[in-house]
């Protein structure tokens, strides 16, 4: 065996979920370029990530809050759920105030958006490898804010009082797909997709199906998702 062989082998293994082909190459470069660690593999779907993490054991899953056909957050979920021990790092697009402190009650170890530079990109995975949670200051003040909040004090409304299959239907009714979709995307039966839309409805005070596909459609184009 080469001298080159054994490097290679002793390299981090990194694991990148990403529905979006051209910024998993630009994170494969990063990775390999400033931090010498090694890309075990690439999937842009929770059940080829999973096979995946099963035949090539990461170190380390970078994974995002949109892949096909689902959520991120629920392969972190069944990662966790199936005793899978890898160190994950959500890089997403999305605004942390929503989904950061969602992704830490799954099981990530981290959490940053995909408009940080590369150097903190690189940080982040740095710290998740080296045992320690990322996260921004901005939601370290958040999460500390919510654990000194007395108990009974109303939390902020809104879609950030929406569980997360709730936000998931939401999303995917923004993007203008029916029921039928996205039971069929979620695995789910199509009348546990109308009861998410009903409690969503609630929670955000709106009176029909118009009003929530509108809500949704604009929550959608201002997260640019």
């Amino acid at each position: 065996m080469s001298m080159s062989e054994v490097s290679e082998q002793t390299r981090t293994k990194v694991l990148l979920v990403e529905d979006h082909r051209m910024f998993r190459e630009y994170l494969g470069q990063l990775i390999n370029r400033d931090l010498g660690m090694t890309i075990c593999g690439e999937a842009d779907n929770i059940r080829d990530a999973m096979e995946l993490i099963k035949s090539t054991s990461p170190d380390i899953a970078i994974v995002d809050i949109t892949l096909r056909g689902s959520s991120g957050l629920e392969l972190v979920k069944d990662m966790k759920a199936q005793g899978v021990e890898v160190n994950v790092l959500v890089l997403s697009m999305h605004d942390e105030d929503l989904y950061a402190e969602r992704a830490l009650r799954a099981g990530a170890k981290g959490y940053i958006t995909k408009n940080e530079a590369s150097t903190e990109v690189v940080r982040a995975i740095r710290k998740v490898m080296s045992g320690e949670v990322y996260v921004s200051k901005h939601v370290t003040a958040r999460i500390l804010e919510r654990m000194t909040k007395k108990r009974g004090e109303p939390e902020n409304g809104g879609v950030a009082t929406l569980a997360d299959r709730e936000l998931e239907v939401f999303q995917m009714l923004g993007c203008g797909k029916a029921t039928r979709e996205i039971a069929k995307a979620l695995n789910l039966g199509e009348s546990t997709v109308e009861t998410y839309r009903a409690r969503v409805k609630e929670k955000l005070a709106l009176r029909s199906s118009a009003e929530l596909y509108l809500r949704a459609g604009q929550w959608v184009r201002e997260q640019g998702a």
